[in-house]
């Protein structure tokens, strides 16, 4: 029995609505004609997850994939033509956003171009509004729409579809303002932006910052399902969600897509990136295994007592509010020994406002002035509530010494970091905070905070550059020679 074309645009039909990743195979034609597509089973991953939201197993959705990936094709321009035209939701409403909104309304065009092809026509005859139909934004008779915005300026639109593709750029990943005006559009504003409780919400994008929507969404513990695909398989972070997937890879270093990143092309990316590029835009994990600028496995231990030193001294660093968003305040004990190095004794780091920051400062110079430490003075960053700080202890006759920080602080972790590698950094090995010590020095600088390095800086700073002065104290300051470097 010969097959008529009416049999053959039936069985393409029915293809189409039965797998995503089978209408964009087809989709692809229309949208990059001269190009020959490459395929891999981390785009069937994408497109599993995708039919999962229109099937309404899904209604929060955390896609973190390395860049090149398409992305942005299958999830702003594909889908949406799928639930419209395979699927038969033409009532549906999408919003799409990027950082950049020349982004979005580039996802925006090619979809509505999709839409308008002679092949998609020919299979599902939507029809677009004459009266909407623009780049920005288009509908059609039946009332669905596609819109695009700024993902910080989406005042004005709703949607039963949210898509957030990339909501900071790599330029920007790094920025205080930005990462702020990301997180508020993403928590205060996002969120209004659907229809209904039945809405859904999908953020796809490559990491870039522990602070970015990404580690918005895990640090709030927020219902995501998250579908995370690094370049290389690592088997410590190997993903399933809740639709049954799972990462099929089982080799440590495995690549994710082969067909269109060969090991050649990866092994360039991750030259070209660097080790904060790799771990974020392609392993989806915003600091290196084992550190970025400054290593885990530089830092030195001090167990039982502590080496010969010459003197000691409180570094201070001051939060400006105490909010959960905002960093600790730290208060640091430190001195140098009689080889030059730089001894962590002791850190105390808590939220505090203002008043409390100065009764507990007073309190941690107190209990070590009492002690065989005696430290001769307190550092104190000189701005914001350091400023108060410094004053109300001044006039009660601690000696304190205001530090200006005319650097910001990826260039000071890079002028510490010899001094950390050459082994001249000692901490104390049983200290309870430790491992949160090492972890946010591992992280630096896209951790979520960075408020125990910038004292351990200043520290490093006194010691490099002022060897010669003596503590301001006869009391003798406890000595001994064991310490060890620990593995950790």
């Amino acid at each position: 029995m010969q097959l008529t074309e009416a049999d053959l645009l039936a069985v393409e039909r029915e293809l189409c609505r039965r797998s995503l990743a089978d209408f964009a195979k087809r989709a692809w034609v229309v949208l990059e004609p001269a190009a020959k597509l490459k395929w891999g089973w981390a785009l069937d991953a994408i497109c599993l997850h995708l039919e999962a939201v229109t099937e309404g197993r899904i209604t929060r959705l955390l896609m973190n994939v390395p860049p090149g990936s398409m992305k942005s094709l299958l999830t702003g321009v594909i889908w949406p033509a799928w639930e419209w035209g395979p699927r038969g939701m033409p009532e549906m409403r999408f919003v799409g956003t990027a950082h950049e909104e020349q982004l979005a309304i580039r996802d925006s065009r090619r979809c509505r171009d999709l839409i308008k092809s002679e092949w998609y026509q020919r299979l599902w005859p939507v029809q677009l509004s004459a009266d909407l139909d623009g780049k920005r934004e288009f509908g059609n008779t039946r009332k669905g729409v596609r819109q695009a915005r700024a993902f910080t300026s989406m005042t004005g639109v709703r949607g039963d579809r949210v898509i957030l593709d990339d909501p900071i750029s790599a330029d920007n990943a790094n920025s205080e303002a930005k990462l702020e005006a990301a997180r508020i559009a993403f928590t205060e504003t996002l969120p209004t932006r659907v229809n209904s409780d039945k809405s859904a919400i999908v953020v796809i994008m490559q990491r870039l910052n522990e602070r970015d929507t990404s580690g918005v969404i895990k640090d709030m513990g927020l219902p995501y399902v998250h579908l995370c695909i690094p370049m290389r398989f690592d088997p410590t972070r190997k993903c399933s969600t809740s639709i049954g997937w799972e990462d099929p890879r089982t080799e440590e270093g495995e690549l994710m897509f082969p067909e269109r990143f060969s090991e050649e092309q990866v092994c360039e990316l991750e030259k070209t990136l660097g080790s904060y590029g790799t771990a974020g835009q392609l392993q989806q994990n915003p600091s290196p295994r084992g550190g970025g600028i400054l290593k885990t496995a530089w830092f030195r231990y001090w167990t039982t007592a502590v080496p010969p030193l010459e003197w000691t001294e409180v570094f201070v660093d001051t939060a400006q509010k105490d909010g959960e968003e905002n960093d600790y305040c730290v208060l640091q004990l430190w001195g140098r020994s009689t080889a030059g190095q730089g001894v962590l004794l002791d850190q105390r780091r808590e939220k505090w406002e203002a008043p409390d920051l100065v009764t507990n400062a007073r309190a941690f110079w107190n209990k070590h002035k009492a002690s065989a430490f005696n430290p001769r003075r307190m550092g104190v960053e000189d701005k914001v509530s350091g400023t108060g700080l410094i004053q109300t202890l001044r006039r009660e006759g601690i000696p304190i010494l205001g530090i200006p920080r005319d650097k910001d602080k990826v260039s000071r972790g890079h002028d510490a970091a010899p001094f950390i590698e050459s082994g001249n950094v000692l901490l104390p090995a049983d200290a309870p905070w430790l491992s949160d010590f090492l972890a946010e020095a591992e992280k630096f600088p896209n951790g979520a905070h960075d408020d125990q390095m910038d004292p351990m800086f200043d520290a490093i700073d006194a010691v490099q550059r002022r060897p010669s002065e003596k503590p301001a104290t006869a009391n003798p300051v406890p000595t001994v020679s064991h310490f060890a470097r620990r593995v950790r």
